[in-house]
């Protein structure tokens, strides 16, 4: 018998016991379900993170310079130099001070709004652009000019879309709007990306009194080469503190390497947990083909007396029990797109977050891959059972 002759006789066999057959498959059709799902929220977090942190910049590194009551200290001049000394390593860097006061725009008070002082080159090493008017420039810096820059919802919701040459108060500090943002974000909203006022670090220091710059952001030439970088600077810094504790230089593509790595033990886990079901669907099928060995004893005994060799009659139940296990993984690997589907609605709707859950096709090929195999691997032992019946006894088997 051909292995289609045998395949076709397998689908009508297991055609003439439907429900026994889904009922059958069942563990099957719920652990690819399960796999598929898991694996594709898996992708969908992992691709969300790195969204998120793209809009950080996983090509830079945060400094954070404490002292720890050190009698030394880093200037800003300090700071240029080691990008200066660095090219191959480090693109540039921008000292950054983050301000805290009031922001108001007219009579407006606006409590969500963030500002910072940022250097001249913040703009390009954020890819930010200028929609109206002009960025900082290198003379407001060395002048602590009360100038900034605002972002595309400031200027569309308090300033009519018409905002350079108007001003804004912060902490009771009247600043010149030079430059409006180019809209970053799909879509605007109350403490946004769109939502901030940037202005001269130095004026930044100056009006919150610091005496000085403790935070920086580089630019990293090559994002793969974010841990030298990293260490680089770490080295800089030491050589000037010989304390470790003084400062903190944190790498946001290592950051991200180390949340998705996180991701990945997670869902390794819950997928290996829900391919426990694909187990107790082998186990399933293996009982339900010795029933069917059992049923058709006699039927065996015909066909061996008929002249069937033992690997005929093998082949016959093994290739029943792929079958049905691979049905199974078909119809899961259908439940599982579908659920997928559903869940990318519940989760965006439930979160308000563009997280999508997409099974990888590498997931669905070994979904499938693994129910052949464990239909194969539980029907053999049946199938051994049938091939092995003495046909005398199985035609008296009553």
């Amino acid at each position: 018998m051909s292995i289609h002759e045998t395949f076709t006789l397998s689908l009508k066999n297991i055609w003439s016991s439907k429900t026994r057959t889904f009922l059958t498959m069942l563990g099957i059709i719920i652990g690819v379900t399960a796999v598929i799902v898991i694996v594709g929220l898996g992708n969908g977090m992992r691709n969300y993170m790195a969204d998120s942190f793209s809009s950080l910049g996983t090509d830079t590194l945060t400094v954070q310079i404490m002292g720890r009551g050190s009698s030394r200290s880093v200037s800003v001049k300090d700071m240029y130099a080691i990008a200066e000394e660095n090219p191959a390593l480090l693109e540039a860097v921008s000292p950054t001070v983050s301000m805290m006061g009031t922001v108001k725009a007219g009579t407006e008070a606006l409590d969500a709004t963030s500002v910072s002082g940022v250097s001249e080159e913040y703009f390009s090493m954020s890819g930010y652009e200028i929609a109206q008017g002009r960025s900082l420039q290198y003379m407001d810096i060395q002048n602590r000019r009360s100038v900034c820059t605002v972002g595309s919802y400031l200027a569309a919701n308090y300033y009519g879309g018409d905002a350079v040459g108007k001003t804004v108060r912060i902490g009771g500090n009247q600043l010149t709007i030079i430059g409006v943002m180019a809209q970053e974000a799909g879509e605007m909203e109350e403490g946004g990306t769109d939502d901030c006022v940037y202005l001269p670090y130095s004026t930044a220091a100056r009006l919150s009194k610091m005496g000085t710059v403790n935070s920086y952001i580089f630019t990293l030439v090559d994002e793969e080469q974010a841990a030298a970088a990293k260490e680089l600077v770490e080295n800089s810094l030491y050589g000037v503190f010989h304390d470790s504790n003084a400062y903190m230089v944190v790498s946001m593509s290592e950051m991200l390497d180390t949340m998705t790595g996180m991701i990945n033990v997670v869902i390794t886990i819950l997928a290996v947990i829900a391919g426990i079901s694909l187990l107790v669907g082998g186990i399933g099928i293996m009982n339900i083909m010795l029933v069917s060995v059992t049923e058709r004893t006699k039927e065996i005994g015909i066909r061996k007396a008929l002249g069937a060799k033992e690997g005929s009659i093998l082949r016959q139940f093994v290739m029943e029990a792929a079958t049905t296990s691979g049905l199974g993984g078909i119809l899961g690997i259908l439940l599982g797109y579908v659920l997928s589907s559903a869940a990318t609605v519940v989760i965006t709707a439930l979160m308000d977050t563009a997280l999508t859950v997409s099974p990888s096709m590498g997931a669905v090929l070994l979904a499938f891959g693994i129910s052949a195999a464990i239909g194969i691997t539980f029907g053999y032992l049946p199938a051994k059972k049938a091939a092995r019946l003495n046909p005398i006894d199985a035609l008296r088997y009553d």
